[in-house]
């Protein structure tokens, strides 16, 4: 881990110290680091909203932008994916430096105004998990539709074992009549479908 990375999470973990605002998930030589911070923004009519920002700084971080994964029990699906883009267009601003805490406080900023804007839309449907993260030759993410499923449990069991003989992780999605599958590994073990 170069030091300018190590000095921001020793940073960020003594400016998010109080209760479960600071956790690291995971740490590796090969993966970079994921952690979770929760925090609150100002949202529509004033109101505090809590956000679960998870970051994932690639190995080559803060050369590539990080990966970040937006959950609050407060807003929509559409929000949440609304604000993660609005996240990764800061970060490409800031790119080649540190920026987690600029882009926790930017978030804290300006969500009300990214929730006022009209194409996010207010759904019913709460923000599960989503996922960006720069396309390298290393780790790629990818989304998979698919039409049904016939045997439930059959076709889980065949899901995960195939995730795990490729090294992948994800997550198997089901909101309401539509199944998604999330994946993120080794770019030789992902096959991007041709359009």
């Amino acid at each position: 881990m170069a030091d300018p990375v190590r000095e921001e999470l020793l940073a960020l973990a003594a400016i998010y110290c109080g209760p479960h605002e600071w956790e690291v998930l995971s740490r590796s030589e090969t993966d970079g680091t994921i952690f979770r911070i929760h925090t609150k923004a100002e949202g529509l009519l004033n109101a505090d909203i809590s956000l679960e920002l998870v970051f994932h700084l690639p190995v080559s971080y803060p050369l590539c932008l990080p990966g970040i994964s937006i959950n609050s029990k407060h807003l929509t699906r559409a929000q949440c994916v609304t604000i993660q883009e609005k996240l990764l267009e800061q970060a490409e601003k800031l790119l080649s430096e540190p920026m987690v805490h600029e882009l926790v406080l930017w978030i804290q900023q300006n969500l009300r105004h990214i929730l006022n804007q009209p194409e996010t839309g207010n759904g019913s449907e709460k923000c599960t998990f989503s996922m960006s993260t720069t396309v390298d030759d290393g780790l790629w993410v990818t989304l998979l539709h698919l039409d049904h499923m016939r045997a439930r449990t059959k076709y889980i069991k065949t899901v995960e074992k195939w995730a795990s003989d490729l090294s992948l992780t994800g997550r198997l999605m089901f909101l309401g009549k539509i199944i998604l599958i999330l994946l993120q590994g080794e770019r030789n073990n992902i096959k991007v479908p041709k359009s």
